[in-house]
Parts: structure tokens; C-alpha cells; sequence
């Protein structure tokens, strides 16, 4: 009898003794994997990066402070306990780094992950019970502006408060629908009315619901997944655009990079814990349909008119996966704008394909006659069809002959929204404009810089230039902008940009690794496994390893490029672009290169007189400009209440900007605008690209900054707004 329960025992003390060694193996190999991707990442960024920091106290206190933002920045799952817990590491962070430890990683993911199960606990208590939204309470939603909670009883209270908040929302959102379904059906819908508190319990639901998926997807988050959150917490303090891409997100990059597909050709991004809108796609189904806006807050998504899924909390790849779907099929967004106002945007789903970014060109009768304008989206080149790959430079020279055929008294060349793109490309580009001469200057670190310029005589066109720009216009776009500027060769209208001066390139750190240490990706333990699994074993970063200089020797990092023209933006009191981080290269400049400006400079001070009057009575750019403050005020101050009469209110006046800007736009004279005469053939050959010219000549009628700028534009061929050189006569 003794040696039946003997045999079971020794049998389960050899199997704990083993999985316990197993365990503490696997757990050995992790952070052997860990750290293998840390020095590799950190040696990478040593001696590829244009400026790499002192890995010091300070750089470790920033790492510190953005990897809890990056976890949690809402400040609903860290307390001040905690940080005081894990505040012994703020100054030792450097030194791990240098020793290739992830002990601060590892304590840090352990707190994290019970307080996940903590909220979970929360979260579910806190929505068995009904809402009131009679009292006096708020909320603030902008992180920075939160301290954290100073215990766990306090932590509860902001679970409470927030999940409030959402089912306020959402119960709002099912009222408005119960009184326009009343009012649309008044014979039939009062029968079917549900109280208040019924329509409180269902939205109660709904935010449950949502709650019950978002824990889902915090569970399903690996160790690898928050390990990559805080490498990138590390690279992103060494600049914005310098970051860790672990293998299978460089597989998605790589996918993202090719092919067309079925969508509405936007591009979101993370920010702040929420999914922003980051560009709207040039072409696509949402730039057609016109009302989603870069900055637009995604907070639902429904397919057709199927019940919304309410996407906060949720990843980027989901949202995205919800939102694409069947070509002619539609999905409808609901979206926070800017200014807090709400609206629900239906677009229908279309191929997003790669010829819709190639430059074209449009001509505007204006009363002075007839200005060309140009359109490009962005600075492409393909060279991957053995040379005869679409290229922006030979494109938008082509579009410039056809405005001279055409006998245009001036040219527009819009750059609003374009990132960027083929250096090159900008270079002969500006030569279209000017004799030879330097365009820009680039530099790597340590060496001189390199003076790129325009290689040949002549130009394309010399006659009056104007430049469209605004916050989203990046890289290339401003390198173009700046050129045109010192050479007093265009005039510069919009709003300041982005500021991206610097140049990026994707490294291997598969090949870096295994370049400094050739045996050790071979190496076995126990003759079985590798310490590193898997073909990419470590993954790839996306590194600065260059800045942009204008030929004035002023850098375009940062600071971007200032208009000469400045017009109302929404956006215009808030810190946008390259400006918002805090991690971003600093400004400097370079010697000047050697250049002349045209000898018929742009007289823009004049210019900018004759724009400021007319921006002054215009009562589009009026509501603009108060549309502004009231986005500084939010950006300010992120407070909304919790009462359900003061959310609506709060609610009603931010809609009605947005509706008295589309009844001003019905009121405005539409801008005259018809395709070049060589285009029509092409634009003629079937219904679906006279359909995709059309919703493109709409959109550019209503544009009244287009229309200011043909204003300009007009101003500027007039003699007493131009300088010659040689005379110093105005």
C-alpha cells in the first residue's frame, strides 16, 4: 500500500522538478531574447543614428515617463502607489540598457498585469448598477491632465467615472435616435418608446460589451507584444521617427507597402490611446465622399445599417479590419471631430488604387483669366518596372506643358497633405522653375553635408507660382516649399508644416546581429532549440540617419516651413506636427550654399496686405478662426460633464460650427473649374472615371482656400506685386 502512493509521488516530484526547471529555463531564454534584441537595437542606433543620445539619468527618466504613457495614458490602470513602487527605476533604466537587463521591464509587466485584472474586477462591478446624469460631475479626458490615482479606492472611482462617461454617450446617442424615430413616425413609434431607464440598461450594455472585448484583447497582448512597447518607448525617445519593428510587424509593414485593396483609403493612427484619422488618401472613397477629416476620432463603426460596434479601446488592426470589407459595400463611421462635435459618416468601400496619386492638373477661369492648377499628393517614383515607372518630377511636367498649351496666367501647385517622398524627384521638380542651382542640402552625421542640386539650364515655366501647403505637408513637400521660398521664386500660402527634416531608412537587425556575433544565431541548448526561434528572428528598425537643410542653411526640422501667406486654420492655436513631441530633433542650421534668387522676386509683403483684407471679410475664414479658439479651448481644457442636459448642450454647440460651415459653403460662389482639353479623352473613356473627375472638380469648387490662393495668384501677375532685382523697383 505504501509503495502504491509512493510510486505517484516520486512520480510527481520528478515531473515539478522538471517543469520548475523548464520554467525557469524558458524564462532564462526570454530574457536572453530580450536582451539579445536590446543590444542589437541599442548598437544599431549608436552607430547609424544622425544624433544618438547620452543613454544617461535624463534619457532614462524620459524612457520611464513614456513607457507608463504608452501603457497608460488615460492613468485608469497605474497608481501613484505603483509609481512609487517602480520609481526606483526611473534613474536606472540607462545602466540596464548598458547591462542588457530587462528587470525594469519585467517588474513593470507584473504590476501591469494585475491591475488589469484589477479594472476587470472593476468594470464589471461598477456597470451592475444604473447611471444618474442629474448630478454636477465631469470628467477630463486628456491624460497629461490627470494625476494618478492615489489608491486603489481612488482608481475605482476614475473606472467609475469614466465608464460613466461612456455610457452617458452612449445613452444620448440611443435618446436623439428614439426622438428622431418619434418625430419621423409620430403614428407608429410611441408604442414601441422606451423609458429612460430603459434606454440607460441598454447602453449600460453596449459599453459592457465593448469592455468585455477591450479585456479580451489586453489578455490576448503577449509578453513579446509589451516587451516591443517598451523598446519603442526607448527608440521613440531617441527621435519620433525612429522605431522597433518586431518581425511580424514588419511583415504587416511590408504587406502595407504593396498591392491595392478594397477600402476607404484612410490612414489611422494610435494617439493618445484613441484611433485617430492621420491622412485621408487622395482618390479613395473617403476623399470622394468628403466629410471624414484628418484628426476625425473613430469611435464607432457599423456596417451599413447594421448595429454600430462601439471600436474605443480597440487596436488598430481591428478597427481596420472592420472598417475594410467588400467593394460597393458600405460602412458608416462615427466620428469625434476636432472641435467635439459627433457625426456618423457613411462611405461606400472602393479599390484603393495606386493611380489615383499621380499629379493632374485643373484649370480655374478667374475673372483676371484662366489659372492652372496642379495636384500632388505626394512625390512618387517606381523603380521597380525597369525604368518606365511612374515618376512625380516627369508627371507634373507634363501637367505644367499642358497649362501652357492652355495660355494660364499663373500656377498652383497644392502640397496640402503630401508626406513626402523621392528626394530626387523634389530636386528636378524645383528645376522645372529655376535655372540650375542647389535645391537642398542633406546631412549625416559627423560629415559635411551634401548640396543636391538642379543640374540643368532653362526653365519649364517662369510665370507666377504659388505653393499650397498646410500642417500635413512633410519631408519632401516642405524641402520643395522652403527651395521655391529662399529663391523668392513662389509665393508660399497656407499654414506652417509639419517640420520633418530628417531622412529614415529600414535596417536589418537580423544582419546586424548576426554580422557581430556569426555563430551565435547557430547556437543550441541541449542540441534541440535555438535560443531564437523563427526565420526573422529579431526583427527591423526604422532608424533616422539624416536631416534635411534648406540652401538658406536653415534646418526644416521641427520649425517646417512658415508661409508667406499665412490663412485661418482650425488648427492653427494648437501645437501640431513634429512641434507635439517632445522627443523630436531640435532645430539647427548649416552654413547658407551658394545660390541667387530670380531675378523677378515675389513682392510678398504687398501681397500678404492685399490677402489679409480680403481673409478679414470673409465670413468663412471668420468662423474658421472662432472654430480655432474653441479647439484651443478643448485642447486646454478636455473636461466634458456627466449631466446629461449639460453634455447636450456642450454637444449642440460644437455641431453647430460644423453646420454653419457647410451652410456657408452652399451660400459661396463655387469656383469655375474645367479639365485641360488633353485630358478629357481619357477621363471620357468610361462612367467610372467621369464619375471619380467629377467628385474631384466638386470638391475643388467649394475650397476656399484654393479660392484665395487663385486670388493671389491673380494679385501676383500684376506688376506692382513683383520686384526687379537688378532695379530694386517695386
Amino acid at each position: 500500500m505504501k509503495n502504491k502512493i509512493l510510486i505517484p509521488l516520486l512520480i510527481l516530484g520528478a515531473l515539478a522538478a522538471f517543469f520548475s526547471f523548464r520554467q525557469t529555463a524558458d524564462a532564462s531564454d526570454t530574457d536572453k531574447k530580450k536582451k539579445i534584441v536590446m543590444e542589437t537595437v541599442m548598437r544599431t542606433i549608436r552607430d547609424d543614428h544622425f544624433a544618438p543620445r547620452a543613454i544617461d539619468d535624463s534619457f532614462s527618466s524620459r524612457v520611464f515617463h513614456k513607457i507608463l504613457e504608452n501603457l497608460d495614458y488615460d492613468k485608469k490602470f497605474f497608481t501613484s502607489q505603483d509609481l512609487q513602487q517602480l520609481s526606483v527605476y526611473q534613474y536606472k533604466i540607462d545602466d540596464q540598457i548598458n547591462e542588457g537587463s530587462v528587470e525594469f521591464f519585467n517588474k513593470l509587466n507584473e504590476v501591469f498585469s494585475k491591475r488589469i485584472d484589477q479594472a476587470e474586477d472593476y468594470y464589471k462591478e461598477i456597470l451592475n448598477k444604473p447611471f444618474s446624469f442629474t448630478g454636477s460631475d465631469s470628467i477630463q479626458l486628456s491624460g497629461d491632465k490627470l494625476a494618478y490615482a492615489a489608491n486603489d479606492q481612488a482608481l475605482k472611482q476614475r473606472w467609475t467615472e469614466y465608464l460613466k462617461y461612456r455610457v452617458l454617450v452612449k445613452y444620448v446617442d440611443l435618446k436623439k435616435e428614439q426622438e428622431k424615430g418619434s418625430s419621423d413616425n409620430k403614428g407608429t413609434a410611441a408604442a414601441k418608446r422606451k423609458s429612460d431607464a430603459e434606454l440607460e440598461k441598454e447602453a449600460r450594455e453596449g459599453v459592457r460589451k465593448n469592455q468585455d472585448s477591450y479585456f479580451k484583447r489586453l489578455r490576448k497582448i503577449k509578453d513579446d507584444d509589451r516587451f516591443a512597447i517598451y523598446v519603442n518607448s526607448i527608440t521613440t525617445t531617441e527621435d519620433p521617427h525612429t522605431d522597433y519593428l518586431p518581425p511580424r510587424d514588419k511583415q504587416r509593414f511590408d504587406e502595407a507597402m504593396s498591392g491595392s485593396f478594397v477600402g476607404i483609403g484612410a490612414q489611422l493612427k494610435e494617439e493618445e490611446g484613441k484611433i485617430k484619422v492621420a491622412a485621408i488618401l487622395p482618390g479613395t472613397p473617403a476623399k470622394k465622399q468628403g466629410e471624414l477629416q484628418p484628426g476625425d476620432e473613430i469611435l464607432k463603426v457599423a456596417q451599413g445599417s447594421a448595429e454600430p460596434v462601439d471600436v474605443q479601446g480597440f487596436e488598430i488592426d481591428e478597427v481596420v479590419s472592420k472598417i475594410r470589407g467588400k467593394k460597393g459595400t458600405e460602412v458608416r463611421l462615427t466620428v469625434r471631430q476636432v472641435n467635439g462635435a459627433t457625426k456618423v459618416i457613411p462611405i461606400v468601400r472602393g479599390e484603393v488604387q495606386l493611380e489615383e496619386v499621380f499629379a493632374k492638373s485643373a484649370i480655374i477661369e478667374s475673372k483676371d483669366g484662366p489659372v492652372g492648377y496642379v495636384y500632388l499628393p505626394e512625390f512618387y517614383a517606381d523603380f521597380n518596372r525597369s525604368g518606365n515607372g511612374r515618376r512625380s518630377f516627369i508627371d507634373v511636367a507634363r501637367e505644367i506643358e499642358k497649362l501652357n498649351n492652355a495660355g494660364v496666367k499663373g500656377i498652383i501647385l497644392d502640397l496640402r497633405n503630401n508626406g513626402g517622398g523621392s528626394l530626387d524627384d523634389v530636386v528636378q521638380m524645383a528645376g522645372l522653375f529655376i535655372d540650375k542651382g542647389p535645391v537642398v542640402q542633406v546631412k549625416s552625421s559627423g560629415v559635411r553635408p551634401d548640396q543636391l542640386d538642379d543640374m540643368r539650364s532653362g526653365t519649364l515655366y517662369d510665370g507666377p507660382l504659388a505653393i499650397m501647403v498646410n500642417q500635413n505637408s512633410a519631408s519632401a513637400s516642405e524641402i520643395l516649399a522652403a527651395a521655391m521660398q529662399d529663391y523668392k521664386r513662389a509665393v508660399v500660402v497656407g499654414t506652417p508644416t509639419f517640420g520633418k527634416g530628417t531622412v529614415q531608412r529600414l535596417i536589418s537587425l537580423d544582419d546586424r546581429y548576426s554580422r557581430g556575433n556569426p555563430l551565435s544565431l547557430m547556437q543550441q541548448r541541449g542540441g534541440q532549440e535555438h535560443v531564437m526561434g523563427g526565420d526573422q528572428m529579431i526583427g527591423s528598425l526604422k532608424i533616422t540617419f539624416q536631416k534635411f537643410y534648406r540652401i538658406n542653411g536653415g534646418s526644416t526640422q521641427l520649425k517646417g516651413v512658415t508661409p508667406d501667406i499665412i490663412l485661418p486654420d482650425p488648427y492653427a492655436a494648437i501645437e501640431m506636427g513634429e512641434r507635439r513631441d517632445k522627443a523630436a530633433l531640435e532645430w539647427d542650421e548649416i552654413p547658407a550654399a551658394n545660390y541667387t534668387p530670380v531675378s523677378n522676386p515675389v513682392n510678398v509683403g504687398p501681397l500678404a496686405e492685399a490677402s489679409r483684407k480680403r481673409v478679414a471679410g470673409s465670413p468663412a475664414f471668420r468662423l474658421i478662426q472662432e472654430h480655432a479658439q474653441r479647439i484651443k479651448e478643448r485642447d486646454e481644457n478636455n473636461t466634458y460633464p456627466l449631466n446629461e442636459a449639460a453634455y447636450r448642450k456642450q454637444l449642440d454647440e460644437a455641431n453647430s460650427v460644423s453646420k454653419k460651415m457647410e451652410d456657408l459653403e452652399k451660400q459661396a460662389t463655387p469656383l469655375k473649374i474645367v479639365n485641360v482639353r488633353e485630358d478629357l479623352t481619357v477621363i471620357n473613356q468610361d462612367s467610372s472615371r467621369i464619375s471619380k473627375n467629377a467628385d474631384w472638380i466638386k470638391n475643388l469648387q467649394k475650397d476656399i482656400y484654393l479660392a484665395e490662393t487663385v486670388n493671389i495668384i491673380n494679385d501676383l501677375g500684376r506688376e506692382q506685386y513683383r520686384v526687379n532685382i537688378r532695379t530694386g523697383m517695386k
